[in-house]
């Protein structure tokens, strides 16, 4: 909008300034309607997404055409005299964002996306306690650039973990859970891949675990077992990222069960989440064999792994 009133100015960039302003209409349109369509299912909270929409809808339409009629009785005032007409532009614009910063901040999001689940995640381990919806909402940031440092990447395909029988085997030696999790120290970075049998909980354990390791590289209080795993973190002992991938794997154990539970109490829909999820899915053996017995049984199988999405093991 504001390119297209100051395209007269610049009669010689008239065109490139009204292309520029229609394409730029044009991401706008796609990322409010994006927007739009998550925030009219968080208010169906009868599963009336029809109701809520159509009414949304008629809202639009009157402020519209009260708008019109505002806009037709201002046209005189502001075709004299372009000053006036930019400082009602910046006026009203200031006043738009401020509604809009007012309506994001009365959200109450009950459902967990990587932003949210890291804050009630880090507030849980530095205190023990889980944050309610509400209580998490008012301190999630609106801006990015406030999300943890770890690059957490979840439903990656198999052959980006592993290249043999023996990186197999390390990943999943040691725990029953239905993911395998790699952690790259040096880029602070978690990929997971996830079996067939992976549902909401289990998505929710292997963000909570890859969040885990990240909070190894950051500031503040731990629990006794993660705040070891720390020191030994920032001593640089000579421990491979699978050791303590096996060591956090133990600690979960006893430590997500009271989160999750913590999660359910205070409001927070865990049957369901926002979490950025790829496709990809895998299979495998949780309790594997002796190398070489598995290693002749998934010769073939570990050759094809790297052109389908899914391992499958005679």
């Amino acid at each position: 909008m504001f390119l297209e009133i100051m395209a007269p100015i610049y009669p010689i960039c008239f065109t490139m300034t009204v292309c520029i302003s229609n394409l730029a209409k044009c991401i706008v349109s796609v990322a409010g309607g994006a927007t739009r369509a998550a925030l009219t299912m968080h208010q169906a909270r009868r599963n009336n997404m029809a109701d809520v929409s159509a009414k949304d809808s008629s809202q639009e339409t009157l402020v519209n055409l009260a708008g019109l009629l505002v806009s037709l009785l201002m046209l005189p005032l502001v075709s004299e005299c372009h000053s006036f007409s930019l400082g009602c532009f910046f006026l009203l614009t200031a006043l738009h964002i401020y509604a809009n910063y007012r309506a994001v901040r009365a959200l109450v999001i009950e459902t967990l996306n990587e932003g949210r689940l890291w804050l009630v995640l880090k507030h849980f381990l530095q205190r023990g306690e889980v944050l309610d919806p509400t209580s998490a909402n008012k301190v999630e940031p609106l801006w990015t650039g406030f999300w943890p440092s770890l690059s957490l990447f979840l439903g990656v395909p198999l052959h980006r973990l592993i290249s043999s029988v023996f990186e197999l085997q390390q990943l999943i030696e040691g725990h029953q859970e239905p993911y395998l999790l790699h952690w790259d120290q040096s880029r602070n970075e978690v990929q997971v891949v996830l079996s067939q049998m992976a549902g909401t909980e289990t998505i929710l354990r292997a963000a909570t675990h890859g969040l885990v390791l990240g909070a190894l590289q950051e500031n503040g209080p731990l629990p006794a077992e993660l705040e070891k795993l720390r020191n030994q973190v920032r001593a640089g002992l000579e421990k491979e990222s699978w050791v303590i991938v096996k060591e956090t794997h133990q600690v979960l154990d006893k430590l997500f069960p009271k989160f999750l539970k913590g999660l359910q109490d205070v409001g927070w829909k865990t049957e369901k989440h926002q979490l950025e999820v790829d496709e990809w899915r895998a299979t495998w053996l949780l309790q594997l064999p002796s190398p070489n017995l598995l290693g002749q049984h998934l010769t073939l199988h570990l050759h094809c792994m790297f052109r389908v999405p899914v391992l499958y093991r005679g």
